[in-house]
Parts: C-alpha cells; sequence; structure tokens
C-alpha cells in the first residue's frame, strides 16, 4: 500500500527540530508530506529556531535552519490529506491568529483523522477549540493553556483518540511511534505496510 498523505503546518520560528525530524522521518516510512504556511508558497523558506534545555526556567533559543514549503497553503484542500502535523517552536502563537488554520484543524479533527501536535502546538489545538474533555500534552509551560481550554494535561506522550500530542522533541520516538500507529503504519525494514483494518 502506498504511503499517507499528510500535511504539515509550519511558520517562521518554528522549533527546527520538531519541524524538520517529523517532516522526514514520516517521508523515510513511505508518506507524502505537504509542509504549507499562511501567506508563503510552494519554495518559499521558513526561518526555523532551535530550542535547547541546558537546565535553565525555560529553554535557550537559537536560529536554526531555512526550511523550503513543498507546497502552497491557500491552494491544499484538507480533504485531500489523511493526517495533520503541527510542530511547536514560536509559530503557533501567531498561526492560530489565522482563522484558515483553525478550520484546517477543526476538518481533521470532525473527520477524525490523526493530528499529530508537539509542543506548543497545543496553542493551536486549544485556539481551534478541538482540546475540551481530552488528554493533551504539550510544553510544560502550557498546563494551564490546555486545563483552560477544558482538556486534561498529560506530561509525557498521549493519544487520546486521533490526537497525538507530546511535551517537546525529546519526546520525537515516542510520539512519533504513535502517530504512526494512528495512521495504521506498521515499519517493516524501512518500508511502510498496510496496519489490517
Amino acid at each position: 500500500m502506498d504511503g499517507k498523505k499528510l500535511l504539515m503546518i509550519v511558520g517562521d520560528f518554528g522549533e527546527d527540530y520538531e519541524i524538520m525530524v517529523p517532516f522526514q522521518a514520516l517521508k523515510a516510512v513511505g508518506h507524502e508530506v505537504d509542509a504549507v504556511c499562511p501567506e508563503r508558497g510552494e519554495g518559499d523558506t521558513v526561518k526555523t529556531a532551535v530550542h535547547d534545555f541546558r537546565g535553565d526556567q525555560t529553554y535557550l533559543e537559537s536560529r536554526g535552519h531555512d526550511f523550503a514549503l513543498t507546497a502552497d497553503f491557500e491552494a491544499v484542500d484538507p480533504a485531500d490529506y489523511d493526517g495533520l502535523v503541527l510542530p511547536g517552536g514560536r509559530a503557533p502563537e501567531y498561526l492560530r491568529t489565522y482563522d484558515e488554520v483553525l478550520d484546517v484543524v477543526r476538518h481533521f479533527d470532525d473527520e477524525d483523522k490523526p493530528i499529530a501536535a508537539i509542543c506548543h502546538a497545543a496553542q493551536i489545538l486549544a485556539a481551534a477549540d478541538v482540546v475540551g474533555g481530552r488528554t493533551c500534552s504539550a510544553y510544560p509551560a502550557l498546563e494551564a493553556d490546555v486545563e483552560g481550554a477544558g482538556g486534561d494535561y498529560y506530561d509525557g506522550v498521549v493519544t487520546d483518540g486521533n490526537l497525538v500530542t507530546a511535551r517537546d522533541w525529546g519526546d520525537h520516538p515516542e510520539w512519533l511511534s504513535q502517530f504512526l500507529d494512528v495512521l495504521g503504519t506498521e515499519v517493516e525494514h524501512g518500508q511502510t505496510v498496510a496496519a489490517d483494518d
């Protein structure tokens, strides 16, 4: 079976690892990933930020890579996609102000399609009103945001129905593993195989 078609919404100063690693890992197992950003088109780039945890009260931020978009946000139809990936970083704090972004998130949730969100992406989930009554992880400083949106905060990686959430890039192995499970993806010797329905 061919891989799934996934949509990733990114923006300037999204977290470098939380964009690059899932983008590459999901492609490596055979999925197609379209990375988009509001007001940007295919081939445009967003600037990323690297967040490092060194024992301070919060993370240290430094400039990351330029990340090339693979599709035009205005041209994509969420109905054409099987899953959604929302990286963290600083981008979610302003991406949540775009009604079009929130509409995309609501589409995936309404259709019970898999959504993977990490770190500060919980800000987008909360703004889209898809957290209420669910268990959701996020960067620990967003516990109040998750609870304020009616969710139960979980300090780790958690799957609640179609929603797979994690705290930060340190959770990548378990987060991506759980997301692949929700997608119905089995990886055998680097090949994507259809899971039994």
